[in-house]
Formats: C-alpha cells, sequence, structure tokens
C-alpha cells in the first residue's frame, strides 16, 4: 500500500511528488523551492500572503476556488483566488487605516470563520504581524496573550468579546481597537463594525517590499512556568510551509484539501491557510467541531483527495461503529496526514482495514513552523513511527552531557532528547520578550525539541514522550502553570499541582490535585464547583477534567511542587530518587 503510486478510482494514479528520498535528500537546496516562488514584484523580498494569494490572483488560477467555507447552520461561501485578493487587500487597508505599523500584533479571536482567514492573510499583507487565539480559551488565557503581545488591535465576535473581552478592557490599555465580524454598527470608539470598515476600503493594495526576516506569526505555546510563549515566526517561513506540503502532504495542482485543524493552533494557520493557498489548491474549512457523520459527508460531498486531521480525531472515529467505505463514497481520497500526537499502531492499522488508505504520521511543534519529520506517500510507513526527515532537515537523538551540552547518539534504538540542525525557514526566531528562554533551546549546535525519541537503524524516529511536564491532550499543548495559576484563585485553594494523565481517545487530559486551606472539607460539591470555575477560566481546551482532593502536595526543599511524583501517583509507578523532597519538621518525607 506504501512505497507504490497512489491509485485513485476517480483521479487515476497519482504519482508521488517524492518519488525519491533518498536522492531528493542528498541533494536537496532551499533554492529550489525559491526557484518555485513567485517573490514579490520588482525584487522586493518574499511575502506570505503575496506567495498564497496573489501571485495566484494574477495569473491562470484567479478563478479557481481558494476557499470553500461550510458553516455549521449549513451555509456555504466560497473564494475563489481573485475573491481572496480583494479582500484581503480590504482588510490590509482597514489596518493601515487604524494606523497599524510594521512589527504590531494583529490578534484573531473567532471560530472558523472567512473573517478569520481574511484577517491572516490581509495582516500579512501590512506586515504586521498575525497572532491567531483558540476560540475555546477563556478569558485568563486571553488576557495572558493579549498582554504578552502587545495587542492593539483584536478581531474577534460579539460573542467572544462579550463573554471574555469586555471584562479585560480596562487591564489591556495598549488595545485600541477591537473589530467585531459579524455587527453592523460600531458599538463604541473603539469597538468597531468590521463589515462597516470592509465595505469603505479600497480593492487596491501594493505589498511593501518585505524582507524574508520581517516577522510574520506569533503563535503562543503553553510552558511548564510562567506566561505562555510566543514563538516568532517569519516570512521566510513559506519555504518550509510550501515544500512539506509538496513532499509530506503529497499536494497536487488539482487536489481538493481539507485540514481539520484550528488556526489557533499552529496547523491550522501553517497548513490551513498558508500551504495549501501557496499551493494554487482548493481548501475545505468547515465551521462546525468534529462530528464523525458530518465529517465523513464533508469527504464524500466535496469530494476531498488530501485529509490532514488528528490522532484525537481518528481515535474517536474508530470508535464508532461506522464503515466509512460501505457508507459513503470515498474514492476520491487517496492521501491521509496525522499530527499533533503520535499516532499509535492501531490507528495506522484502522486506517488500512477500514479507509483502505495508510494514515501518514508527522511530528513537528509550534517552534519548528512547519513538518519535520514526516511519513511519505513513496515510502514504506511503518505504524507508530513518525517516520524520517523531510529534505533540507537534518535531524540527531542526542544526550545532555551537562546542562549546556549535548551529544549526538549515534547508534540505533538508544533513547535521548530529539534535536534539530538549526537553519531551516521556518525555525522560531525567538520567544517574544523572552531571549534568555529561546537561547535556552540551543545546545552544541542543536536545537533541543524537549520531546524524546529514538532513530532505528533505517533512520526512522520513535516518539517515546515529553522530557517536560507540558500536556498534552487533544493535540493542544498546555503548560500545568497556567492550569494551577488559574484555580489558585478560588477562595478554597491553598495549592495545586496539574499532570496530563493517560486518556485512550484524547492522549492525555488535564488532571489537577489540589490541596485546600484549612478547615475546607473537600467535597464532591466543591470539586464540582472547581470543575466550573476552572472552565470559566480558561475554556474548554485548558481546563482540568479531574480533580483529585490532596492534604499535601510532594514539594522539594525550595517548594516546588513535583509534578513527576504526582504522575507517579496517579500511574502506580515507581518514586525515583526523593533525595530532594521536603520533610516534615520530624524529619518523614510527607506523603
Amino acid at each position: 500500500m506504501s512505497g507504490n503510486p497512489t491509485k485513485n478510482s476517480v483521479r487515476g494514479i497519482v504519482q508521488p511528488n517524492l518519488s525519491d528520498y533518498e536522492k531528493t535528500y542528498a541533494e536537496f537546496s532551499w533554492e529550489w523551492v525559491r526557484r518555485e516562488l513567485d517573490g514579490l514584484p520588482g525584487n522586493n523580498g518574499l511575502n506570505i500572503a503575496y506567495e498564497a494569494v496573489d501571485r495566484h490572483a494574477k495569473g491562470p488560477r484567479r478563478d479557481q476556488l481558494a476557499i470553500r467555507w461550510l458553516g455549521k447552520d449549513g451555509a456555504v461561501r466560497d473564494f475563489t483566488y481573485g475573491d481572496l485578493k480583494v479582500q484581503t487587500n480590504r482588510f490590509a487597508n482597514v489596518l493601515k487605516s487604524l494606523g497599524a505599523e510594521k512589527g504590531e500584533r494583529v490578534f484573531v479571536l473567532a471560530g472558523r470563520i472567512p473573517e478569520l482567514y481574511i484577517a491572516a492573510l490581509g495582516t500579512l499583507k501590512t506586515l504586521s504581524v498575525f497572532c491567531p487565539l483558540f476560540s475555546a480559551f477563556g478569558p485568563e488565557p486571553v488576557f495572558q496573550r493579549l498582554v504578552r503581545g502587545n495587542a492593539k488591535i483584536l478581531v474577534t465576535t460579539r460573542r467572544q468579546y462579550e463573554q471574555k473581552v469586555v471584562s479585560l478592557r480596562e487591564r489591556l490599555p495598549e488595545l485600541q481597537h477591537i473589530l467585531l465580524s459579524d455587527v453592523d454598527d460600531d458599538v463604541d470608539a473603539c469597538v468597531l463594525s468590521l463589515p462597516k470598515l470592509m465595505a469603505k476600503a479600497s480593492d487596491e493594495f501594493t505589498i511593501p517590499p518585505t524582507n524574508e526576516e520581517d516577522m510574520a506569526v506569533v503563535h503562543f505555546t503553553s510552558g511548564t512556568t510562567g506566561m505562555p510563549k510566543g514563538a516568532i515566526h517569519v516570512h521566510k517561513a513559506i519555504l518550509t510551509h510550501y515544500m512539506t506540503a509538496k513532499y509530506a502532504l503529497d499536494l497536487h495542482p488539482e487536489d481538493i484539501y481539507w485540514c481539520t485543524a484550528d488556526p489557533g493552533w499552529v496547523t491550522g494557520t501553517s497548513y490551513g491557510i498558508f500551504a495549501p493557498l501557496a499551493h494554487g489548491v482548493s481548501s475545505i474549512i468547515d465551521e462546525a467541531d468534529f462530528d464523525a457523520e458530518r465529517w465523513y459527508r464533508i469527504l464524500e460531498r466535496e469530494k476531498v483527495t488530501v485529509w490532514y486531521t488528528a490522532p484525537t480525531a481518528i481515535r474517536r472515529l474508530m470508535r464508532l461503529d461506522i464503515k466509512p467505505r460501505e457508507q459513503y463514497d470515498l474514492s476520491h481520497l487517496r492521501f491521509v496526514a496525522s499530527v499533533g500526537e503520535p499516532l499509535n499502531p492501531e490507528a495506522v492499522m484502522w486506517g488500512r482495514r477500514v479507509l483502505d488508505l495508510t494514515i501518514h504520521d508527522n511530528w513537528w511543534q509550534t517552534e519548528t513552523g512547519g513538518i519535520m519529520i514526516a511519513n511519505y506517500a513513496s515510502m514504506e510507513v511503518r505504524p507508530g513511527s513518525m517516520g524520517r526527515p523531510v529534505p533540507g532537515i537534518e535531524a540527531a537523538i542526542v544526550r545532555r552531557s551537562d546542562e549546556n551540552t549535548v551529544e549526538v547518539v549515534t547508534q540505533p534504538d538508544v533513547e535521548g532528547d530529539l534535536a534539530l540542525r538549526p537553519g531551516w525557514p521556518s525555525m522560531f526566531r525567538g520567544y517574544l520578550h523572552d531571549e534568555e528562554r529561546y537561547q535556552k533551546c540551543f545546545k552544541s549546535g542543536w536545537y533541543v525539541s524537549g520531546d524524546l525519541a529514538e532513530r532505528d537503524v533505517d533512520g526512522y524516529f520513535w516518539f517515546i514522550g515529553r522530557a517536560d511536564d507540558i500536556i498534552k491532550t487533544a493535540g493542544h499543548m498546555v503548560g500545568p502553570f497556567e492550569v494551577e495559576s488559574a484555580l489558585l484563585e478560588h477562595p478554597a485553594v491553598a495549592e495545586v499541582g496539574v499532570i496530563g494523565k493517560p486518556d485512550p481517545v484524547i492522549g492525555e487530559l488535564v488532571k489537577a490535585f489540589v490541596s485546600l486551606k484549612p478547615g475546607i472539607q473537600g467535597t464532591e460539591a466543591l470539586r464540582m464547583e472547581l470543575l466550573g470555575f476552572g472552565r470559566t477560566k480558561l475554556g474548554s481546551a485548558v481546563a482540568p477534567k479531574e480533580i483529585e482532593f490532596m492534604a499535601n502536595l510532594p514539594k522539594t526543599r525550595s517548594g516546588k511542587i513535583m509534578r513527576r511524583l504526582l504522575k507517579a501517583h496517579e500511574l502506580g509507578l515507581p518514586e525515583g530518587d526523593l533525595s530532594t523532597l521536603e520533610t516534615t519538621e520530624s524529619g518523614d518525607k510527607k506523603e
């Protein structure tokens, strides 16, 4: 099934773009990719929005479908590349009329609505910086990211504004303009109607000269301690987006492509907006949340050929008594890929058995900006492996010699840190306002990812786990510190420790261990209250799904909660080294 051209009963045989991995990897040059893109007219640099929209709009693909938006209420809106150029030009002019400057951050807090995609591309045309926010975030995660990003302009909906932003306005003095996508009239001098502004804006906009190192996107990703980290990406990243969509996702010009990821996460931006548009393909965008039957209907009705989704969604599909090849016409579907967390071997086998297609896992991070390791259409897929490095990427397993030094592991099947040689175009250029944290990511000439992995004798990489406390839940990265900080605001809570608990569907669920203030009893009613409090503060994507009361949380002598011991307690694992554990006055370790 893998290693051969993909046969499709409707589209015939599609030859993989990457037909000879070894030869392409050995000879690859990023200049190859640059030559497949246009660059701004007049040799004025490289701009993501130009490569994704304008170069197609001025050529033979002007009238081709770029985006088909499927509303959760049944509405359908189509945008050709010509339409996208007009709409993104108008949004760019709206930003300029509001005084947006180069490098200033423009945030979008919305579900998968057309205005989000238009705002993303229009922002990049002005050389302002696109900052997406996941719509399921609660007020506190939204506030932290707006503050960290020095938000000047926010695009959102009336509902999101009223539920999450109104209460934050006094705490956000830098936020000058809030643009509501679904109101016809301005609310006040700062809260404006985006449709009204768009109607008055010009269709014409000339993208200014763009240095390929100009900041383009900031993605906020959770940390184990402190505020969320803002990973900075530049316009040059489009080289990685384009190349990996060609080789790892096997996009061809005639494809109908569906990436199910929300643009609040990096996958939904890099591969839900930039990569497919850079290839001039037609993208499907579904506003609705996961629904198995709806998804199969979309695959059938829209004749999707390439489908990029997440292990969580695949595992949900696996649990249902649906026979997709019997109940739906999926004959157009030729390539399926997955990202967000490791794809277990059972899911790969399910794909072969039920979809008659191999699901191709790949690996990358917010910090890498694009796919780094992948399984390819022309290569053997080893279920459970994330594959081999994409051309242009040098990956290795390293072992830490000391705090600042690593050594490359040359022998196969040895666990260590997954590391990449810096220099690829979509590599993050920093953490916003935190250069010290950024520099700590690099050791001995390698970017050390924080993921543990092994490499086998044939060069396939196998994910083992995170080296830190970051929780991967339903493909989202959740920092325990963020959850702990929110729960500590409840008047009954004294201390909190948060871990990821293995879950067969979503990978890990967020679990909080809570120590209560003296005199307060850990009742079921209080547990439910705290769960609701967490959802209100953090939103459903981040809030804990389980809470366990614990009289004393394990801490180091310096007072740091030892999350690894909480995880060992939860999973019944050995506790390991307890030498740094805080002790009571009698010298006994706390239980």
